[in-house]
């Protein structure tokens, strides 16, 4: 299980509803995922060449000792060495349906959460990306997503959540010309929606629908 935030998501809507809300040329058949996990590869939007662009890339920048780095902070993002190259010149959505956050509990387990959108719809979180190669020197980009203070219905399972973007806000994001710091900002509370689910998601090895199994109505 991975405590960070955001550790796990999902992105398991068709390209078709993806393509009404992402304005790139391209058209991947890629089956859905249901637990999307660090250092796993996933669909990014990123813009070259006065166009947007769909690719695939790993999650996590390369860190120290080898540990991904899955997440930056909002807040810090823009001066911080690990990140600020990449803030200033090479911004990317992340396209998602949903992400996991674990509650802890009083008697020290964790609850899994799925948290999404309340009207269902798709989103894509801000992100950044670097150039980077694999073990053999093959090239192999990577991501990492922003994370923000937590909204108050988020707060009381994680102080942090991932920066959610508006649709209207997606181009001015991926401008290199403009900071955006101001789009760096917790999601709309009434607009989100969340309910509990099993320890199925705990495994990376599982991704299926039994991660969306709901175990109650709260949310």
């Amino acid at each position: 299980m991975n405590n960070a935030m955001c550790g796990r998501f999902a992105l398991t809507v068709t390209m078709e509803v993806l393509a009404q809300m992402l304005p790139v040329p391209e058209r991947p058949n890629l089956p859905p995922r249901w637990n999307i996990a660090p250092t796993q590869s996933t669909l990014v939007v990123i813009r070259q060449a006065d166009s947007n662009h769909l690719c695939m890339m790993r999650w996590g920048f390369a860190g120290p000792n080898n540990a991904p780095l899955i997440n930056a902070r909002a807040e810090t993002a823009a001066s911080k060495p690990s990140f600020r190259a990449a803030f200033a010149g090479r911004r990317c959505l992340v396209p998602a349906d949903s992400f996991y956050e674990w509650q802890p509990l009083a008697d020290g387990r964790k609850q899994p959460w799925r948290v999404g959108l309340r009207d269902g719809a798709p989103f894509c979180m801000a992100g950044l990306w670097e150039e980077a190669v694999d073990k053999d020197g093959v090239p192999e980009p990577r991501f990492t997503i922003l994370t923000i203070q937590a909204n108050a219905y988020l707060a009381p399972l994680h102080e942090r959540m991932p920066v959610i973007l508006a649709p209207e806000q997606y181009a001015r994001w991926l401008q290199e010309d403009d900071t955006a710091q101001d789009l760096l900002r917790p999601y709309p509370a009434e607009a989100m929606a969340r309910y509990r689910v099993s320890d199925v998601v705990n495994a990376v090895k599982n991704d299926g629908p039994a991660c969306f199994a709901r175990l109650s109505q709260v949310g």
